[in-house]
């Protein structure tokens, strides 16, 4: 089988293709044929060798938490009606194996793929997917509400903006490129303004009409997401689950500017998700349900396996439209 694999912390060329030992499941494990793996932002942060919360893993290693593809092997105590079907699984924080031809995870992590719904769109509702229902629950978006989304165009971003869209909410992209814009305004977005040009804040007042918001979805933080949330009114909701700004930091509010603005505002990852009735599996489920239902639209960006370093590049870079998922080729020789 073939792998990417990291050696050292660095930039995104310590990521190489290799042909390694081949895996096998043990008690109570499957084995996936990987023809989907999801790339996540927290891969490259912790390729880079950047804590960020979490422990840096043992190298060497292959990266990678979310996997799809078809069961191709079983372990001890494990169902063989798995065999030759096609599932996604969440790998874990700490195991990953996802950039591989093959992948190892617990039979208990495995997801059906819905009928009808491919495997890269499966890989990106399984963990991307999860978190944007997780945020959805939280914020409990209506009709009535105006909603501004950072980073509209990435994976995350253009779910939330499809559901507040469906909610009937007025909704705001904020993205990086004249085509990123064309991307948020083909999700539902009302308007999409470029952070990145002078004179932006005008701008998003101006998509507003002159009224506040009263949701802001954050991933980004720094100083893009305090702008994006200071267009809050009394009685907004901030919800923020991502740093990717170079400031590399939530946006967050003191108690006291809290209290003088009338706004609540809370980290909608980590135990507010982990929290929610029925659990991960349950918002991993739900996200798998509602692609295939068509309720939510997977924005899928795909790299070959063996070009994994520059789909980190890519997405660190901010040059990215949607999901990356990497594809391992049919021919899968260097």
């Amino acid at each position: 089988m073939y792998a990417i694999r990291q050696h050292a912390f660095g930039a995104p060329d310590v990521l190489v293709y290799e042909e390694v030992e081949p895996l096998s499941p043990g008690p109570g494990e499957v084995r996936l044929a990987v023809t989907a793996a999801g790339v996540h932002l927290m891969d490259t942060v912790l390729r880079a060798g950047r804590e960020m919360g979490m422990a840096l893993p043992h190298l060497p290693m292959t990266p990678g938490r979310e996997a799809a593809g078809v069961v191709d092997a079983v372990g001890a105590g494990v169902d063989e009606g798995w065999l030759g079907e096609r599932a996604v699984a969440y790998l874990g924080h700490e195991r990953n194996g996802g950039y591989a031809t093959h992948a190892v995870t617990s039979a208990a992590s495995l997801h059906h793929v819905p009928d009808g719904l491919d495997d890269n769109a499966a890989v990106t509702m399984i963990g991307t997917g999860r978190t944007a229902i997780g945020i959805l629950e939280q914020a409990a978006l209506s009709a009535e509400d105006v909603v501004v989304v950072t980073a509209a165009a990435g994976g995350l971003g253009t779910l939330l903006m499809q559901a507040a869209r469906r909610a009937g909410a007025v909704a705001v992209g904020l993205a990086g490129s004249r085509h990123k814009l064309d991307v948020v305004l083909e999700q539902g977005a009302n308007h999409a303004v470029d952070y990145t040009l002078p004179g932006w804040q005008e701008r998003l007042g101006d998509a507003l009409g002159g009224v506040p918001s009263t949701v802001v979805l954050d991933g980004v933080g720094g100083r893009l997401g305090r702008t994006a949330a200071e267009t809050l009114g009394a009685g907004g909701r901030h919800l923020y689950y991502g740093w990717v700004s170079d400031e590399g930091r939530f946006t967050s509010f003191s108690p006291q500017e809290l209290g003088q603005r009338g706004i609540t505002s809370r980290l909608a990852v980590g135990p507010s998700m982990f929290g929610l009735p029925g659990g991960i599996r349950r918002l991993e489920e739900t996200a798998l349900q509602w692609a295939a239902a068509g309720r939510l639209r997977p924005v899928v960006q795909c790299f070959p396996l063996v070009r994994a370093a520059e789909a980190h590049h890519a997405l660190e870079t901010r040059a990215t439209i949607g999901k990356v998922v990497l594809r391992p080729e049919i021919d899968r020789r260097p």
